[in-house]
């Protein structure tokens, strides 16, 4: 079975058969499937007038209870001035709401409403579903070994990066 990651290689090797396109079978098949999933989330998102990044915003929240807008930056691999913007927008929807910590009043704690833990309660499972229905031809030992590959180059990357 041929895809479209096969395609280009064979068109890459007919035109320049001397670079090594290799990579392209794992990163360029990883990040179609990114981007297709991210099609398919957008229009689940788009319903709620919510973006992939603010949806990823609330979901963090939901796993941590309270964060600071430092802590939502480190985790969304995002700037300051991005996650302001993300909290303002989400403040007006009324899905979180943003506090002055007890202990240190320049420290912003930032929680979700009743409104957005019951949003991101509906969605998650919605989203965990389509991504469940992706993977349905694996088996679990193949979930299992495609999760620790992915894992393996993920820290890669990271180190990389760092």
């Amino acid at each position: 079975m041929s895809d479209l990651i096969d395609r280009a290689q064979r068109q890459w090797g007919e035109v320049r058969p001397d670079l090594d396109t290799s990579g392209m079978a794992v990163i360029g098949r990883v990040l179609r499937l990114a981007s297709l999933i991210r099609r398919d989330t957008d229009d689940l998102l788009a319903g709620h007038e919510l973006t992939r990044a603010e949806f990823d915003v609330l979901c963090a929240l939901r796993r941590n209870g309270v964060l600071n807008p430092g802590q939502i930056s480190r985790e969304m691999l995002s700037s300051g001035a991005a996650i302001t913007k993300r909290l303002d927008r989400l403040a007006r929807m009324d899905l979180v709401t943003r506090t002055a910590s007890e202990r240190d009043r320049r420290v912003v704690q930032v929680r979700l409403t009743d409104k957005g833990t019951a949003l991101i309660d509906d969605l998650l499972p919605r989203q965990l579903e389509a991504e469940r229905s992706a993977l349905a031809n694996l088996s679990e030992v193949d979930r299992a070994e495609l999760a620790g590959l992915l894992g393996t180059v993920l820290q890669t990357v990271e180190g990389l990066s760092v």
